[in-house]
């Protein structure tokens, strides 16, 4: 089958590799869509961040380059593996993409994203989902409804991080809160704050991307960061400032956003992957 392989910084290729091999308490997976994360981007520019390199094997996986990318993607599932019950061939699923180790509590309680040595399949292996196949242990596959077109389906791993960033800002009702960065994760954080009934400003530099947030409705208001100052429109606004920002950039100026628009004891949620250093000065 083909797959898209990290090899390592500006150096991905489209390699022949064979079909994965489904274990007990695995599910085999025809991979419909998978989207291109930023995160995937970073690695590509900046990397190797998630992914291992051939000096540091990922500590849980052991796997070195190449690993295959991909971790939002839908598909159909293919092969059931022994000793899976919740599942069965045809099934359309949806991916959570974890690798956490042996013996971490998964339950809902468990916070095991926060795990040591977590990682991220299709980033630190276990396969991806820029590939055709993919076998997934039995917990991380979640099946959706047949009549929820797969292609949207592959917006549910990115939508939870908008969600989880959301909920990380404990916004109390009717806030007002700014994303900075209306790419993918950028708008999908702002449809959940807007779904919520907060107040949202979006700040983004690109039209063709404001644009889209405008069709898509996920904001009350939209500027440009170059040619208007954010931190003014924001005090406009809310004199106080704004309840929460979230940084969906990776580049200093919007961090610096952030800060200058978020009120006194406001809350800056930095929901993008950085592959450069973040720079913090405090000031009184």
């Amino acid at each position: 089958m083909r797959a898209a392989r990290f090899y390592d910084r500006g150096d991905i290729r489209i390699d022949e590799i064979n079909e994965p091999i489904v274990k007990a308490g695995q599910v085999g997976i025809d991979v419909a869509w998978c989207g291109i994360c930023g995160t995937d981007l970073h690695e590509f520019l900046d990397g190797p961040i998630f992914c291992p390199s051939a000096e540091h094997p990922n500590p849980i996986t052991g796997e070195v380059p190449p690993v295959t990318l991909g971790h939002e993607m839908s598909g159909v599932v293919n092969f059931i593996g022994e000793g899976v019950s919740g599942l069965k061939v045809g099934d359309h699923v949806v991916v959570e993409p974890y690798i956490v180790p042996e013996g971490t509590d998964t339950s809902e309680t468990g916070h095991y994203n926060l795990s040591e040595g977590s990682n991220f399949i299709g980033l630190g292996g276990n396969g991806g989902g820029l590939a055709e196949k993919i076998s997934v242990d039995e917990r991380w596959v979640h099946k959706i409804p047949d009549n929820l077109p797969l292609d949207e389906s592959a917006l549910i791993e990115p939508l939870s991080v908008g969600y989880h960033a959301v909920e990380r800002a404990n916004l109390s009702e009717k806030s007002t809160v700014l994303v900075v960065g209306a790419g993918p994760i950028g708008l999908l954080t702002a449809a959940v704050a807007k779904a919520q009934g907060h107040t949202v400003i979006i700040s983004e530099p690109s039209g063709l991307r404001r644009k889209k947030a405008q069709e898509a409705q996920v904001a009350d208001y939209f500027f440009n960061p170059i040619e208007d100052d954010i931190q003014a429109k924001v005090h406009e606004i809310n004199e106080k400032g704004v309840d929460a920002a979230f940084e969906c950039t990776s580049v200093q100026p919007g961090f610096d956003a952030c800060l200058d628009a978020i009120r006194m004891g406001g809350t800056v949620v930095i929901v993008a992957i950085w592959g450069k250093p973040l720079v913090l000065i405090w000031q009184n």
